[in-house]
């Protein structure tokens, strides 16, 4: 991807890839748009937020590199989602299972927190992978913005959505039409897991979930 329709977070990408964090000061950033990964047959879509500053735009694979990344790995791993439950680099071998993994925005931004119109800029892209996705059965969204932005794809991509729109609570199910399920959950952010706001049983349980969603629909 050479996306650089957002010009803060280019220049925040980039300057972040050249001056680099001192622990990470060896490694060759990334520092580009961050590509989805998983598998294109999968039943189970999972959309985060945007890559983390030294994460994924120093990695090049979502959720990899940062503590959220070390949640839902192994989250995924324990729910038969992924092979390992590895998550520090892109070459470790990880492999997702019967799951796609996605983000609202593709670049780090600034505090973790992309403009609106840098995720209505990234929104096609989300768009194209619910089109190919022809499996799909079950979204988890990782906090509100996923879960607002996944509802914004799905209507724009002719689903009738339910109205009111569905609401974002943690472990919340929302059957929607054309028998999609969207399940709510916070995101494994530090600021969620070191408050203890999201504990590794919640999380777990989202997954377990989402499982049984998928297995219902086979």
């Amino acid at each position: 991807m050479k996306c650089r329709r957002c010009p803060r977070l280019v220049a925040w990408r980039e300057t972040v890839a050249k001056e680099k964090k001192h622990e990470f000061r060896d490694w060759d950033y990334w520092g580009k748009p961050v590509p989805s990964f998983g598998d294109a047959n999968a039943r189970l879509l999972i959309v985060g937020l945007a890559p983390a500053a030294h994460g994924a735009n120093r990695t090049g694979r979502m959720f990899t590199g940062d503590s959220s990344g070390r949640w839902l790995y192994r989250a995924l791993h324990k729910a038969g989602f992924a092979n390992q439950p590895t998550w520090e680099r892109c070459d470790d071998g990880l492999k997702l299972i019967d799951c796609y993994l996605t983000a609202t925005a593709r670049c780090a931004p600034p505090d973790n927190k992309p403009l609106p119109q840098e995720i209505e800029n990234c929104s096609e892209y989300l768009d194209a992978e619910l089109r190919l996705l022809k499996n799909l059965r079950v979204i988890v969204a990782l906090g509100k913005i996923a879960f607002d932005n996944s509802l914004r794809a799905l209507g724009r991509n002719g689903l009738k959505l339910p109205s009111p729109l569905p609401k974002f609570a943690h472990g919340a199910i929302h059957p929607l039409p054309n028998g999609l399920t969207l399940i709510a959950s916070y995101h494994p952010s530090r600021q969620n897991t070191n408050t203890g706001k999201l504990t590794e049983k919640m999380f777990d349980e989202v997954w377990k979930e989402a499982r049984e969603e998928c297995s219902r629909r086979l």
